[in-house]
């Protein structure tokens, strides 16, 4: 009964407006042939057989869903041609217009024809889901952005500007769940009948910030044990040397060459001027004769040598213990950091360059430099939802002249690095250790005489031995802010504060500068948003904020306000927007 009615109605409907419709029963129609009553009220119909060829349509039309437009021709057409009813159909006036509107999601193509064949209007239409509601949605969440939603089938794309990241991800969720009602769009397995694809940009260049920390903490024990002496003597007997290492020195007659000689013929009873002797001044006595112990020093600062001479069994003997035990801890600590636009590499180096002499062909020499200290190099990508992408290649390098290499008449220092090279993605505050390394050697050593240093006791006096433990911890961590401009007045210097210390300041009290010191460097801080703000990716600094206009001259002798240098205020912001800001 209910389709017997609508095709009544339809019946009705046409014959109001001169359109044939099919009969019952067949296919849905697509053409719209209008009488021929109503085609002579317009203009005289064509004569003559259409153009040969395929005719393409010259319009594009976008509607949403239950959107159409009133048409006007150029003239009269007989008939109006529509490719899929369902997603686009017409609705003929009079043979000179023809309403045109959308039904349902999708494309359809739209031809009108005079009684010729010639096309009068030829239409693509488009149809979306809520593209008009969907467009005061988005001028509603974010007036200040620049969005536009092209919709093309199942493909919904933003184009335009934004002031974020997270203006960004909040577009793509609210288009996402207006174009696909009654879908969770947040559930990562959800099924979108029309999928969002992103191309928005930031209104302002996306800069990231990147701070570095190189944490090395070495420690190193060195011990050490050795005996060397020699023996004399003077009688013509047996002399023995034993020596591990170093010469202890060596064993020789005093020497008086350096002493005053004075007539000693007195102690002998003898008259004066028969016997003359060196004379001692410091002892007060005459030198007849003895033994002279010289020792070598040793220069390598990382032991104590305990001497021992004098005469042992008839002989003159010089020995040598060398005990040492020495122990260090070194700790490095760089914090380089560096600010690059979004998909910029930028560079620092902190440091030096070191000549190095290269051979060449035909015995010439040139000279190449290596850059040394801390350096940093990283390219930064801001993602679509606010993380950051990072190729990152800190570096720490320290001259090393103990592993010096002799080149012509001089020393080339080599170069102790710690370096890391790495891609890293996370968000915007978050930290992140890239590198890490943790080392424990040990390394002992023995030296001795074969045969004899095994002898109980006595052995001892022929051998040595070293023992050695380095320990080394090293970290690199990073840190990537997205950061904006401050104002020029909250950013504090580490001159801030500085004066030059007076004359009674540097003699009396030994200061190297005056006044107070520098307040603390600037700092990235991270704040959580409130609730009832947008959602926010990463840490996005406050526009700078300009000064109020200057107040109206009250009398006619002031300077007017343009003249006037703004005074830096004092007072601190009281709450931080989340973000790049300075305390």
């Amino acid at each position: 009964m209910r389709l017997h009615s609508l095709l009544a109605r339809s019946v009705a409907l046409a014959a109001l407006a001169g359109v044939a419709l099919p009969p019952a029963g067949a296919a849905p129609a697509t053409r719209r042939t209008i009488s021929a009553s109503a085609a002579a009220t317009g203009r005289p119909a064509r004569t003559g057989l259409p153009p040969v060829g395929v005719t393409k349509p010259t319009v594009e039309k976008w509607f949403s869903i239950g959107e159409g437009e009133l048409i006007t021709l150029p003239s009269t057409v007989s008939e109006v041609w529509t490719s899929n009813p369902e997603t686009a159909d017409v609705y003929v006036a009079n043979p000179r217009q023809i309403h045109l509107f959308g039904k349902a999601f999708g494309e359809s193509t739209v031809f009108a024809t005079d009684r010729s064949g010639a096309v009068v209007f030829s239409a693509s239409v488009h149809v979306a889901q809520n593209s008009t509601s969907i467009d005061r949605v988005m001028k509603a969440a974010m007036p200040g952005a620049d969005i536009h939603i092209t919709q093309v089938g199942q493909i919904a794309v933003l184009n335009g500007t934004v002031d974020s990241p997270a203006d960004a991800e909040q577009a793509q969720r609210l288009v996402a769940g207006l174009l696909n009602p009654g879908v969770d769009t947040s559930a990562d397995n959800a099924v979108l009948k029309i999928g969002v694809v992103n191309r928005l940009r930031t209104a302002t260049p996306l800069q990231v910030n990147l701070q570095v920390k190189f944490a090395e903490v070495s420690r190193s024990f060195l011990k050490n044990f050795g005996n060397n002496f020699i023996t004399r003597d003077k009688s013509g007997g047996f002399t023995f040397v034993g020596q591990s290492g170093r010469n202890p020195g060596s064993i020789s007659d005093l020497d008086t060459s350096n002493l005053p000689t004075l007539d000693a013929s007195s102690l002998y009873g003898l008259p004066a001027g028969s016997i003359s002797l060196p004379f001692d001044p410091v002892k007060r006595q005459f030198v007849t004769g003895g033994t002279q112990f010289s020792t070598t020093k040793d220069n390598s600062g990382t032991r104590t040598t305990l001497g021992l001479a004098g005469r042992l069994l008839g002989m003159d003997v010089l020995s040598a213990i060398d005990l040492g035990e020495t122990m260090g801890q070194v700790t490095t600590l760089a914090n380089p950091n560096l600010t690059a636009l979004s998909g910029e590499t930028g560079t620092f180096l902190a440091g030096g360059e070191i000549p190095i002499p290269v051979s060449q062909a035909l015995g010439t020499t040139t000279i190449e430099y290596k850059q040394f200290g801390v350096s940093l190099a990283y390219t930064p990508t801001v993602m679509s939802d606010g993380r950051i992408s990072l190729r990152v290649r800190p570096e720490v390098s320290q001259l090393d002249y103990a592993n010096a290499v002799t080149v012509g008449s001089g020393r080339v220092p080599a170069l102790t690095t710690r370096r890391a090279e790495t891609t890293v993605e996370l968000g915007s505050g978050q930290s992140f250790m890239i590198a890490g390394l943790m080392q424990n050697t040990h390394n002992n050593t023995y030296d001795k005489t074969p045969g004899i240093a095994d002898l109980p006791v006595i052995g001892a006096l022929f051998k040595s031995n070293g023992f050695q433990r380095n320990e080394t911890e090293l970290v690199i961590v990073i840190t990537p802010y997205l950061v904006k401009p401050v104002n020029g007045n909250d950013i504090k210097l580490p001159t801030d504060s500085y004066r030059a210390p007076s004359d009674l300041e540097r003699v009396f009290v030994g200061s190297l500068e005056g006044g107070n010191r520098a307040a603390d460097r600037p700092k990235p801080v991270m704040q959580a948003p409130t609730p009832a703000a947008a959602p926010t990716v990463g840490a996005v600094a406050p526009a700078p904020v300009l000064p109020s206009p200057a107040p109206a001259p009250a009398t006619p002798t002031e300077a007017p306000a343009d003249r006037k240098a703004v005074k830096p205020s004092n007072r601190k912001a009281a709450t931080p927007a989340p973000g790049f800001s300075i305390n």
